[in-house]
């Protein structure tokens, strides 16, 4: 038997088993058993081209029968056989070929074929000539590849029941006259497989849409989970970052002030010495309560004094303590003393305890009293009247950028509108006042000349002033 494996880092390997005939060399070999096993397999309608390990493997093995591993009692011993029921018949023994000392029975490898052991197997079969079984055209599916069928399995068998029908309605090739419609038939039946094939693609671009919309989302969603773990890491590192810079800071803080305490009792630079006296007078002072950081540790080796008793650490020790204490601890014994009149006698001292106590429940009744009681208003406060809450202010929604540049156009289109009609109302007026002004542009044109004259005038006016004034002496 050979492994045949042919993988790189697994050598194929042989082995070779020495043959182990079950049958002992003192027995014959020649047993005539049933008269069946001597005809061979009748076996009729048969493809001579199918192999032996295909779906009529069973008609070419049967089981062995064999006198001695029959279940006999031991004391019983029967008579072999000359014929050794394994062997072919006598007719056949000359033409088989000698068996061969290794053969290869199969190959086993330690990695699993999926694509080999997760299909269903399908055994071979044989048809009858001339028949073409229905079942025979779904053989192009296979296992997970549209079997088990579905709807779109069953909708194109259907389709395909009524494409068979269809063919048998077709003319045949041969008539001429038919020709043209056969052509039409055909055609129209590609035209509806068309309109089909484009329904499926549709459909299956609708499929593989839906799957990117969900690949995208499940990747953003991924995106953000990714995100917002890494501003809580960072948020974190942060907060215990502030946390230990505010605590350095405390403690920085206690240190200077305790500092400049220090300093502030050495201003004068008088050295104080230690009052014995006042220290141990004062249960708040060193002696008594020293501080950690002056380097003393009040707790230290404090479990040397923990009482390890075994009546007060397990509940058997209690028991045994409690029955060992006598009876007047446990159960006490109260007498009363006598009620003696007199002064100054047991009498006396009872009725004042009476008086105390019965004092002692008037007040608390009073003091019940008291929290029922309505307070008196003050005489000289004044209710203040608060004004009352504002309304909320009012929120406008942010309207959409296609809706911002709808009312932009709509504004600039009622500018240019009121523009226009202010221009046309401008013109209109103008024409109606053409006349005047014309006599103002006239006028305007004149006023140059006029202001010349003018000022000619004033000079001419000037200098007969300054001849007069020169010939007066």
């Amino acid at each position: 038997m050979a492994y045949v494996l042919g993988l790189s880092h697994f050598p194929n390997q042989q082995i070779q088993i020495d043959s182990c005939d079950p049958v002992p060399t003192f027995m014959s070999r020649k047993w005539q058993g049933y008269q069946t096993n001597k005809q061979p397999l009748q076996m009729h309608n048969v493809n001579p081209h199918l192999a032996v390990s295909g779906g009529d493997r069973y008609k070419y093995s049967r089981r062995p029968i064999i006198p001695f591993l029959q279940q006999v009692p031991p004391d019983v011993l029967l008579q072999t056989t000359r014929v050794d029921p394994t062997m072919p018949p006598p007719e056949q023994q000359q033409s088989r070929p000698p068996t061969p000392l290794t053969w290869t029975v199969g190959c086993q490898t330690m990695y699993r074929e999926s694509e080999a052991q997760t299909e269903p197997y399908t055994p071979e079969y044989v048809t009858e000539k001339g028949t073409v079984p229905e079942l025979l055209t779904l053989a192009s599916l296979s296992y997970t590849r549209g079997l088990p069928a579905g709807l779109a399995e069953v909708e194109m068998i259907e389709r395909a029941r009524e494409k068979r029908a269809w063919e048998k309605t077709l003319p045949p090739v041969d008539d001429v006259s038919q020709l043209s419609k056969r052509r039409a038939m055909m055609e129209e039946l590609e035209r509806k497989e068309w309109v089909i094939r484009e329904r499926e693609i549709e459909k299956l671009q609708q499929v593989r849409l839906q799957v990117l919309k969900q690949i995208l989302e499940k990747r953003e969603e991924d995106n953000n989970n990714t995100n917002t773990e890494r501003l809580n890491a960072i948020w974190s590192k942060k907060q215990v970052a502030k946390d230990s810079k505010f605590k350095k800071m405390r403690t920085e803080n206690i240190k200077s002030l305790r500092k400049l305490a220090a300093e502030r009792e050495k201003v004068e630079g008088k050295l104080s010495r230690r009052n014995v006296v006042s220290d141990y007078s004062s249960f708040a002072s060193q002696v008594y309560a020293p501080q950690t950081r002056v380097g003393v540790f009040l707790d230290r080796g404090s479990e040397l004094y923990n009482v390890k008793n075994r009546y007060l650490n397990t509940y058997e020790g209690l028991l045994e303590l409690e029955n060992s204490l006598p009876d007047y601890v446990t159960q006490p014994r109260i007498k009363l003393p006598n009620l003696i009149a007199g002064k100054g006698g047991a009498k006396k001292r009872f009725e004042k305890r009476l008086k105390e106590l019965d004092d002692t429940a008037e007040l608390i009744k009073l003091e019940k009293e008291k929290q029922f009681e309505v307070p008196a208003p003050p005489r000289f406060l004044q209710k203040v009247v608060r004004p009352p809450p504002r309304p909320p202010t009012p929120s406008v929604e942010t309207p959409s950028e296609e809706d911002e540049r709808r009312e932009l156009a709509v504004i600039f289109l009622q500018q240019l509108l009121r523009g226009r009609a202010i221009q046309n109302m401008m013109q209109e007026g103008k024409e109606k006042r053409m006349e005047l002004i014309d006599e103002l542009r006239s006028t305007e044109a004149l006023k140059p000349e006029a202001e010349k004259l003018n000022r000619d005038s004033k000079k001419g006016c000037t200098c007969c002033s300054t001849k007069t004034t020169h010939d007066a002496p």
